[in-house]
C-alpha cells in the first residue's frame, strides 16, 4: 500500500466538498441556525452520517500500513502514533457533519426539512431508513444484471443486422 491507495478516499471527500461548493442558483451560502438544525434532524433520522463513520479508522489503518511497510522495525511505534493522531483528528468530524447538513440545507427549504424529519420519525420513515442500504444494493445489482443482459442482446442484434446487410450487399 502506498500514498496512491489513499486517493480513492480523498477523492470521495473531494467529491463531497465539490458537491457542496457547486450550488444551484436558488441555493444560499449562509443558513439560519434553525435551517441547519432542521437539516441536522433529517440527517440524524436518516442515519446519513453513518456512511462516513469508517473514514477515519480506514485512513488510520492505511497510514499505519504505509509507515509499517516503510520501516517495519518501528511497527509498535507506528501503531501507537497513528492511533494517537487518529484520535486527535476525531474532533474534526464535526466539520464533515456540518458540511453534510449544509448539503441538505442547500437543496431543501427549512420547512421541507421539517417535513422530511417528521416523515422519517414515522414507522414508515424508520422502515425506509432501515431498508435503504439494502434497497440501494439490490437495485444496483438488478441494474447491473439488466445492463449485462441488454449488452449481450445488443451485441447479438447488431451482429445479426450487420450480417444481414453484408449478405444483401453481396
Amino acid at each position: 500500500m502506498n500514498l496512491k491507495s489513499l486517493i480513492p478516499l480523498g477523492s470521495a471527500f473531494a467529491a463531497v466538498m465539490m458537491a457542496t461548493s457547486h450550488m444551484p442558483a436558488f441555493a444560499q451560502e449562509e443558513f439560519t441556525e434553525s435551517h441547519l438544525n432542521a437539516a441536522r434532524d433529517v440527517v440524524t433520522e436518516t442515519k446519513a452520517l453513518a456512511t462516513f463513520d469508517d473514514i477515519l479508522p480506514l485512513l488510520a489503518e492505511q497510514t499505519r500500513t504505509l509507515f509499517i511497510q516503510a520501516d517495519p522495525s518501528r511497527t509498535q511505534e507506528v501503531i501507537d502514533v497513528s492511533t494517537e493522531v487518529a484520535l486527535s483528528l476525531a474532533a474534526k468530524r464535526k466539520e464533515l457533519n456540518k458540511t453534510i447538513y449544509e448539503v441538505w440545507a442547500r437543496r431543501f427549504t427549512e420547512e421541507e426539512l421539517v417535513q422530511l424529519a417528521d416523515f422519517y420519525k414515522t414507522p414508515l420513515g424508520k422502515k425506509l431508513t432501515e431498508n435503504g442500504p439494502t434497497l440501494t444494493a439490490l437495485s444496483i445489482g438488478a441494474a447491473r444484471q439488466w445492463q449485462d443482459a441488454i449488452s449481450t442482446e445488443m451485441v447479438s442484434l447488431v451482429r445479426e443486422e450487420l450480417d444481414k446487410r453484408a449478405a444483401s450487399a453481396n
